[in-house]
C-alpha cells in the first residue's frame, strides 16, 4: 500500500502542494472524544433516515465509529473501490478540489471540528468530508457521478467576483487559525467577505455548478418527495440538520431537476428546501443536462464572450486541437456569428491536448496572442488537414512570402519561417515581417511587433475555465493554504486531555476499573464545564450515572448551548 507521502508524490505536481500529510499525533483525545460522540449519535439518528449505504460504506471505507479516520486505513480501503483520500488545510480552490475529484481522489479536510461546534461547522471539518462523503463511494453509480462531476467542474469557467469570494473566505479562514489575529483582524477579514459577496451578482458556470453540487452531494435526498432516505454529506454530518430536515412542515421537498442551478442556498442556516433525486443515475442525467448548456461543450463565439466577459483565464479550443489558455479580451465574428478571430491579453500558452507546445509557454507569449480562426478561400478543407505537398500546390511554402485569405476577410502576409504538426495535422504557422488585418482594413498584427504565430482550425469546439497544460501554467501556485497554526496547550489543558487519554484507555480495555474511572472523575473539579468526559463516565460507570446525570444537567443549566448534546447523550444511555 503507497503511503501517504507516496501518494502525494503520484499526483500531478500542480496538485502536491495542496495536500498534506496527516499528522495523526496532532489529535487530541478530547478530539476522538468528539469524534466518538458525534459519530455514534449520527449512526443511531441515521440509521432508519440515511441511504442504506450509509453504515455498510462507513466500514468498507475504512472509517470507525470509535476513533477519527487515519489516511493510511483509509486508503487501504479505498483502494478496494478504485479511490483513494488526501488531507487538505484549510480551503482550496474549489477548481483543484474538482481535479482531484475527477482523478478519483478524495480531498478530507485535515482538522476537527471542536467540541463547540458539534453540531454544525460551517468551515469543512474531516467529519463532513469523510464521514459523510466516502461511505457512498461503494455504490458504483455515485462513484461515477462523483467523478464526472469533477471532470465538468475542473471545466466550469468562473468569474473574476467569484474568486474574489474564494479570497475573502480563504483569507478569513487563515486569520482565524491564526493565533496572534486580534478581533479587529477578523472583523475586517469578515467585512471583506461580506464586500465580495454583495458584488457577486453575476452567475457564472462555476456557480450555478456548485448550486447542483449543494443540493445533491451536500444536500441531497434520495427517494421520492413523500418517501426519502438521507444521501447528502452536509446533512449527515450534522446532528442537527440531520434532525430538522425530516420535518416536512419546515422543509420543502421537491423533485430534482436541472432548475436547481438556479436556486442559491445559504451556507450559514438550515435550508428552508431540498431536492430528492429518484437515483444516483438520475443526478447523473441532471448533470450532464446542465453540461450541454456549458461552454466545453458548446464552443463557438457565445462561449469566447462568455470567458471573455468573466476576466478569468480561459482556454479555447480549435477543431484542430489547438488550445490556446490566457485571459481573452478580442472576439471577431462575421455577418451570421461565426469566430473569426479570438485575442488573449497577458500571459498565454498554446496547447494541444492539454500539453504544452514547445516553445509556445507563458514566457514566449507574455503579452497575449491573436489568431483567425475559419477557412481560407478556394480551400475546401480546414487548413489543419492539408499536407505539406498539398500546402505548396496552394502558395504556401516555408521561406516563401505568403498571403492566407481567410474567408471571413481576415488576411494574414508574411514569410512563412515554421509549420508546427502533430498527429499529421498542422497546428501553428510562424511568420516574419508579418501583418494580419481584419475585412475593414484594421491592422491586428504588424512587422515590427516581431515573428507571429497563427493557430490553425476552422472553428471554436470548446471553451472552458483554467489553462490546458495544468502542469506548466500554474493558475493556483499562490493559493495553497497556510498551514493552520494550533495553539499551544497551558498546563491545565494538557492536564485534561491526559484525562480524556485515561477515559479512552479504558474503555478499549474492555474491562474498565471502576477505581481508575473514579479517580478521573476526583479530578474533574477543576474542568467544571468539561460535560464530554463526564458523559463518557457516566457511560463507563452505571453505579455512578444518576450523580453524573445531575451533574452534567446542571451544566446544561449554565451552559444552554450545551444542553442539547448533554440531552442527546444521555437519552443515549438509556436502556433500548
Amino acid at each position: 500500500m503507497q503511503s501517504q507521502a507516496e501518494l502525494i508524490a503520484s499526483l500531478p505536481r500542480h496538485l502536491q502542494p495542496f495536500a498534506r500529510v496527516q499528522d495523526y499525533t496532532q489529535y487530541t483525545p478530547r478530539d476522538h472524544a468528539v469524534w466518538r460522540y458525534t459519530m455514534r449519535q449520527l449512526a443511531a439518528r441515521l440509521k432508519d433516515t440515511a441511504h442504506p449505504v450509509y453504515l455498510e460504506g462507513l466500514k468498507k471505507t475504512g472509517i470507525s465509529l470509535e476513533h477519527i479516520p487515519s489516511m493510511d486505513e483509509m486508503n487501504a480501503a479505498l483502494a478496494q473501490l478504485d479511490w483513494r483520500a488526501v488531507v487538505v488545510d484549510g480551503f482550496i480552490p474549489p477548481a483543484i478540489f474538482m481535479e482531484f475529484q475527477a482523478l478519483r481522489v478524495l480531498v478530507i479536510a485535515l482538522d476537527m471540528r471542536s467540541i463547540d461546534h458539534i453540531l454544525y461547522t460551517p468551515a469543512p471539518d474531516i467529519v463532513h468530508e469523510s464521514a459523510g462523503h466516502a461511505p457512498f463511494i461503494v455504490d458504483i453509480d455515485y462513484s461515477e457521478f462523483l467523478q464526472r462531476f469533477g471532470e465538468i467542474g475542473m471545466k466550469a469557467i468562473a468569474n473574476r467576483e467569484d474568486m474574489a469570494v474564494y479570497d475573502a473566505i480563504r483569507h478569513l479562514s487563515i486569520v482565524k487559525e491564526r493565533v496572534d489575529s486580534t478581533a479587529a483582524d477578523v472583523a475586517a477579514a469578515e467585512h471583506e467577505l461580506d464586500q465580495a459577496l454583495a458584488a457577486n451578482t453575476r452567475d457564472s458556470e462555476a456557480s450555478r455548478l456548485s448550486r447542483l453540487h449543494w443540493w445533491t452531494v451536500e444536500y441531497g435526498l434520495v427517494g421520492e418527495p413523500d418517501d426519502y432516505r438521507i444521501f447528502g454529506a452536509g446533512l449527515l454530518s450534522s446532528l442537527g440538520e440531520s434532525v430538522n430536515c425530516l420535518d416536512d412542515a419546515k422543509v420543502i421537498k421537491q423533485p430534482l431537476t436541472v432548475d436547481v442551478v438556479d436556486c442559491p442556498y445559504d451556507i450559514t442556516r438550515e435550508q428552508p428546501q431540498l431536492f430528492v433525486t429518484r437515483s444516483c443515475r438520475h443526478m447523473s442525467q441532471v448533470l450532464e443536462e446542465f453540461a450541454q448548456s456549458m461552454c466545453f461543450m458548446r464552443g463557438g463565439a457565445e462561449s469566447v464572450q462568455i470567458a471573455i466577459d468573466s476576466g478569468t483565464v480561459c482556454t479555447a479550443q480549435y477543431s484542430s486541437g489547438v488550445q490556446v489558455s490566457g485571459r481573452f479580451s478580442r472576439l471577431l465574428r462575421d455577418a451570421v456569428g461565426n469566430v473569426t478571430y479570438i485575442g488573449t491579453q497577458g500571459p498565454t500558452q498554446l496547447a494541444y491536448r492539454d500539453t504544452q507546445l514547445q516553445g509556445h509557454g507563458t514566457e514566449y507569449h507574455a503579452e497575449g496572442f491573436g489568431s483567425p480562426v475559419g477557412m481560407l478561400k478556394e480551400m475546401p478543407h480546414c487548413l489543419s488537414r492539408y499536407t505539406v505537398d498539398e500546402l505548396k500546390e496552394h502558395g504556401i511554402a516555408l521561406d516563401r512570402e505568403c498571403r492566407l485569405e481567410f474567408l471571413s476577410g481576415i488576411t494574414v502576409s508574411g514569410r512563412l519561417t515554421h509549420i508546427l504538426r502533430h498527429e499529421h495535422k498542422n497546428l501553428l504557422f510562424s511568420f516574419t515581417q508579418c501583418t494580419v488585418t481584419d475585412r475593414h482594413g484594421e491592422r491586428l498584427f504588424e512587422p515590427d511587433w516581431g515573428p507571429y504565430d497563427m493557430a490553425v482550425g476552422a472553428r471554436i469546439d470548446s471553451v472552458f475555465g483554467g489553462v490546458a497544460d495544468r502542469e506548466r501554467y500554474q493558475l493556483y501556485k499562490d493559493m495553497t493554504p497556510e498551514p493552520t497554526q494550533h495553539p499551544v496547550m497551558d498546563e491545565a489543558t494538557r492536564q485534561l486531555m491526559d484525562l480524556y487519554a485515561q477515559v479512552r484507555a479504558q474503555r478499549e480495555s474492555g474491562q474498565p476499573d471502576g477505581k481508575e474511572l473514579k479517580a478521573v472523575r476526583e479530578r474533574l473539579s477543576a474542568y467544571p464545564q468539561e460535560w464530554l468526559i463526564r458523559l463518557e463516565l457516566a457511560e463507563l460507570l452505571p453505579e455512578s450515572r444518576a450523580s453524573m446525570t445531575g451533574e452534567l444537567q446542571q451544566i446544561g443549566r449554565s451552559r444552554p448551548e450545551t444542553a442539547r448534546l448533554i440531552d442527546y447523550g444521555l437519552r443515549a444511555l438509556q436502556p433500548a
